[in-house]
Formats: structure tokens, sequence, C-alpha cells
């Protein structure tokens, strides 16, 4: 159900809710046209607030709530410690009061938002919270790691866990995608709906859709970002722009290329591989295969053995700015 839905029908009984208050105590207002009106503004006021705190969480709110009772009753102490009896102007002392109970619940609030949750067990001992000794680990996705899919596979194997977290403008970005006139963007868009019901059926982890948004920002990447940091959670990409500037904010972010690519087998000189001959390679004489991660090896004398499998020993290899050329040669039979 749309939260649009129900805050519309909040503000339908408000109205209607303010007539009836206008019929029964007529008195309050002057007619039922006013009623309705008071009533409409009401619950205006009561969604405009709702719509200017949807960013503060539930721990935030607690945390100002007890504050504002530490301050007011700090200020309860002051009003009552005699400090100011000699003021004996009842308009005076209103406004000393209306002051002290401002500024302290105002520092008490302030204080206990910027304060960390452990500074709770200095007030109430022996108690903590739960989520301090074990944290939520959340995990935000963008488009380009669903529609990959080895997250899939790393949640199924339990090389992660924790709460995956997916925004709902991501999956409005993937609908758009797999809706798209261009056969391939459809058949990524598609793949990425497939992807995420396959995680939401396993029982690894848990999958939350978040419904929240940032109006200010068009871009998803910048939403995504800005989201990852708000509920502090580590995002997953495989767009190296989008990690840098998760970087820039200090957002904690997994490249899974650059994992992928840190998890490639290491490869030295004089070790055997068995593998196919699929080309011809650029000078003469030599074969080209590829090992499973798409590296290629250039083997010497096995231009007459393209389409077969061979047993190569690696010789040498070179860096360069694509990534790592192997070049090997044609291994001997060994003498019976």
């Amino acid at each position: 159900m749309s939260l649009w839905f129900i805050r519309i029908l909040f503000l339908c009984l408000c109205t209607v809710g303010g007539y009836a208050v206008s019929q029964y105590r007529p008195e309050l207002t002057n007619g039922g046209v006013w009623g309705t009106m008071i009533g409409f503004g009401f619950g205006g006021l009561l969604i405009a607030i709702d719509e200017m705190v949807k960013g503060i969480s539930l721990r935030s709110f607690s945390a100002a709530t007890f504050g504002l009772f530490l301050g007011s009753i700090t200020a309860m102490l002051v009003d009552h410690s005699q400090l100011f009896i000699w003021v004996s102007d009842d308009r005076t002392i209103w406004l000393i009061r209306l002051c002290l109970y401002l500024s302290f619940s105002y520092i008490g609030m302030v204080l206990a938002m910027r304060g960390n949750k452990e500074d709770f067990t200095l007030i109430i001992p022996f108690v903590r919270f739960a989520s301090q000794t074990k944290p939520e680990n959340l995990l935000v996705l963008d488009t380009s790691v669903i529609i990959d899919g080895r997250i899939a596979d790393l949640i199924e194997g339990n090389f992660i866990e924790g709460r995956v977290v997916v925004p709902r403008f991501v999956l409005k970005e993937l609908q758009r995608v797999a809706d798209s006139n261009d056969p391939i963007r459809r058949a990524r868009g598609r793949r990425g709906l497939e992807m995420l019901n396959r995680i939401q059926h396993t029982k690894k982890v848990e999958v939350k859709i978040h419904e929240g948004d940032f109006p200010e920002e068009s871009e998803v990447d910048a939403k995504l970002v800005m989201l990852a940091k708000a509920l502090g959670a580590r995002l997953y990409t495989n767009d190296y722009n989008l990690g840098k500037v998760a970087e820039l904010q200090s957002v904690t972010y997994v490249n899974l290329n650059d994992l992928a690519k840190n998890l490639k087998p290491v490869i030295l000189p004089g070790e055997t591989l068995n593998l196919k001959i699929v080309r011809e390679g650029k000078d003469k004489g030599q074969g080209v295969a590829y090992l499973n991660d798409g590296t290629m090896v250039v083997v010497n004398q096995a231009q007459g053995l393209i389409g077969q499998q061979a047993h190569v020993q690696v010789q040498s290899l070179l860096q360069t700015g694509a990534g790592v050329i192997i070049f090997a040669e044609i291994k001997a039979p060994e003498a019976a």
C-alpha cells in the first residue's frame, strides 16, 4: 500500500472530522465550512511534518526524546533552586522559565543525538543496546551488481551475510530497463529482475525493499550514495565511478570487478595448463587460448592445434594496461 494513499485517507478523515466537530460543537467554529477547513489544515500540517522528518530514524527520535526529558528535568531543577527568588514580576518569571526550558531542552536533544549509544550505559548501568554488540550489516545493491548476478552466487555460497537493501528507485530503474524497446537493454533488465527474485527466495539473507528516496537528486547513483551513507550500509556495485564517488563521501563500498580481479589464481612460470587452442596468434606459428577468467594465453608452435586441447607450460607473464598476457610453450610428453 502506497504511503501517499494512507496520507490522503488521513487527510480526508481529518476533513470529515473537522466538519463533524463543527456540527457537534458549533461554538468552536463559525459554521461547517470553517470546521472543514480547520480539519483539512490540521491534517495537512501533520502530513507536512511527516514529510519533514522522514529522514529521521526511530533511533534518532528516541535519542531526541530522551534528551528532551533530561533537559526538561534540568530546567525544572534550576527553576526550583530559588536562584530567581529576587524576581517579583510574574511576567519576568514566566520569561525566565520559558528561556530555561527552551535552552536546556534544546541542549539535551542535541547532546543526546550527537552522543554514542555507549553513552547510555553511564546513565542506565548494566543496560546495553543489542545492536551495539552485534551491529546490523546492511548491504545496498545498485542496478549493475543486480544485473551482473554474481552477488546471488556469493550470497548462496555464504560469502556475504547481512540484510540486503534494494532501494525502490533501483527497482523502478530495473523495470524501465526491462520495458525498453532495445532488445539488449530489455534482456539486461529482465536478467536483473530474475537475479533479484533469486536473491529474495534464498534463505541466506533477508531482502528489504527500501522506500526512501531523495527527490532533490535526479541521478540514481547520487541517491544510492546518500542512502548508503544515511543507513551506514556497505554499497555493492560494478561501477568504477560510483565507487570513487562513494569513497569521496566516506561510504564503504565493494566493487565486484575488483574482488574478482583480486581472487584470480596466481600463475607462475613453469606451471602446466590444459587449454583449448581457439585461434591463431599474431606471430607465425602461435596459437591463442584463454583461461576461464578471460586471460589470454599465447602458445608458441600451436597453430596446428587450433580447436584441440593441449598441455602447455607457462614461460613468462606480461602485464599490460588491459591485463596480463601469458606466454607458454607446448609441453613435450614425458619419456616413458
